[in-house]
């Protein structure tokens, strides 16, 4: 009885959900008015409902179709149990595995109609099979238990849930996961009709819940703290990078460069294009012997070390996280350089040097400052240079017309907390309102998709080692993480951009003329 309502609900009054928030005029007959009293809706009651089904999201509706159809199912269960129970047809609605799996295609199918080309597989847990459209798919999507799809449909506009269950490993990809992203994309951000919400509702519903994993094993960041105070952005660092060094030296190159590499051709190796973007860097900052660097957020060190190295430079680097000091100055020793090279355990807002560097530059600890605090970041950047001197700043951007989220994410739960990209434009806007002139500026979003296409490969690569240093779940973030990124790279969603901005000394900028030196030369291979 209560599936006939919903359908009939559907199919009666979905039309009128894409009207503005009146009551459609075939209802001021009294036909009309009278089949919306029989159904239990007054004249207002049926107005405003409307215009709240018109506001209410997918998920929302798919969970109020559950909500009411459990307490349904719990009035007609009570009711059975002094009947026969057995007897009883909703006591009988919680499925078999190949049962459930029935009814997952269904709601496959309904939410995949304008999906095309389905160039993906879908894997049931009772090992039955949704062949590609394509033939030959780019990936298999796995569900190892039905509460998996639940969990992919949860979180409307978010990638989180269905992040979480990959996680879990309720779910698995086998094959291309950066083509897997634009499903993800799909499930997340589109929003179906009421008749196709309830379908799907009714059908998760009836189907099987056994088998989910009750947790992933892995934490969740939890920080505390005003957002993106010094002792809070310490602990969303010391999240992300205190994984293991171990883990890290797995798939980056051999001088643990974190950002996208330059590379000369698509099919050019990881170590020779990050050697590459290390000296483009020096180059464009001009460095010259002598002069004193500060790397803003170094890493484990590959850029002052180069810069100390090629450019005789007195090299400065600070890092939040103690992993990246304690290897970074193991490298400096090694290399001989403890005289001009060094990187202290800071945060950039506890340095007090008035005009006390030539040159400054950011590479990849941008994305972490947060939009509220630019302008501090730009004004003590401006404190710390000299006049004449330039700041390098590298950093991920946001695409303009791209939507903020509004809520926890993969990223910011997983990767990233407190990860703050803003787009270009206000980034240039902040840098000029703290006195920099921008001389240039360039974006290198094809390079960073294949940066991380190299990752992921280098990951996948070595999985076996990296389950032992860090374990499944851990292996499962950075394996979603990667080829994720290199997706919205790919697309345009994300951009990184080098702006070369400058601290004029009354006016004169003491620049050449072109960029000429920029592209004189290349590093030498043993470089």
């Amino acid at each position: 009885m209560f599936s006939l309502l919903l359908s009939f609900s559907a199919q009666r009054y979905s039309a009128a959900l894409d009207k503005p928030d009146t009551v459609p005029d075939a209802w001021n007959g009294s036909t009309e008015l009278a089949e919306v009293q029989h159904v239990g809706l007054s004249w207002s009651p049926a107005r405003r409902g409307i215009r709240l089904v018109r506001r209410a999201n997918k998920l929302v509706l798919i969970s109020l179709a559950f909500y009411v159809t459990l307490l349904v199912d719990r009035g007609l269960r009570k009711w059975c149990s002094y009947e026969d129970q057995w007897s009883c047809p909703m006591s009988k609605h919680v499925d078999t595995a190949e049962d459930s799996a029935r009814k997952a295609l269904i709601i496959f199918r309904l939410l995949m109609q304008d999906y095309h080309p389905r160039d993906f597989a879908i894997r049931f847990w009772d090992g039955s099979q949704w062949l590609a459209e394509t033939g030959s798919p780019r990936f298999t999507l796995v569900l190892n238990h039905p509460d998996a799809l639940r969990c992919m449909l949860q979180n409307g506009g978010s990638d989180l849930a269905i992040s979480e269950s990959y996680i879990r490993g309720d779910l698995d990809l086998e094959g291309d996961l950066e083509a897997a992203m634009r499903l993800a994309a799909y499930l997340t951000g589109r929003h179906w009709p009421i008749s196709t919400t309830l379908q799907v509702g009714w059908n998760l519903f009836r189907m099987s819940a056994n088998g989910r994993s009750d947790g992933n094993g892995k934490r969740p960041a939890t920080l505390s703290g005003d957002v993106h105070s010094i002792e809070r952005d310490r602990q969303a660092v010391t999240y992300h990078y205190n994984v293991s060094n171990d883990f890290y030296a797995l798939w980056l190159d051999q001088r643990m460069v974190y950002s996208c590499a330059y590379f000369e051709t698509p099919d050019e190796d990881l170590d020779t294009a990050q050697i590459r973007k290390l000296d483009y860097l020096c180059r464009k900052l001009r460095l010259r012997p002598g002069e004193r660097l500060l790397d803003i957020g170094c890493g484990w060190g590959g850029l002052i070390i180069h810069a100390a190295q090629h450019y005789d430079v007195d090299a400065f680097g600070i890092t939040l996280s103690e992993n990246q000091a304690t290897l970074a100055n193991e490298r400096i020793a090694r290399a001989g350089l403890q005289d001009r090279c060094r990187v202290e355990l800071r945060d950039y807002r506890d340095l007090d040097e008035a005009n006390g560097f030539d040159k400054l530059v950011s590479v990849g600890m941008f994305e972490h400052v947060g939009e509220i605090r630019l302008p501090l970041y730009f004004q003590h950047a401006w404190r710390l240079l000299r006049s004449g001197g330039v700041f390098l700043n590298h950093g991920i951007a946001l695409r303009a017309s791209e939507p903020r989220p509004k809520g926890p994410t993969f990223i910011t739960r997983y990767v990233f907390p407190d990860g703050d990209l803003v787009p270009i434009n206000a980034t240039l806007r902040y840098a000029e309102a703290a006195g920099f002139e921008v001389r240039d500026v360039e974006s290198l979003r094809e390079h960073y998709a294949l940066t991380l296409r190299h990752w992921t490969r280098r990951l996948e690569l070595h999985r076996d080692q990296a389950l032992q240093v860090v374990g499944e779940p851990t292996y499962r973030v950075w394996k979603l993480f990667l080829p994720g990124s290199a997706n919205g790279f790919a697309e345009g969603a994300l951009n990184v951009y080098q702006a070369l901005l400058l601290k004029p000394d009354d006016g004169r900028s003491g620049l050449p003329l072109t960029r000429a030196d920029w592209y004189s030369r290349y590093p030498a291979n043993d470089r």
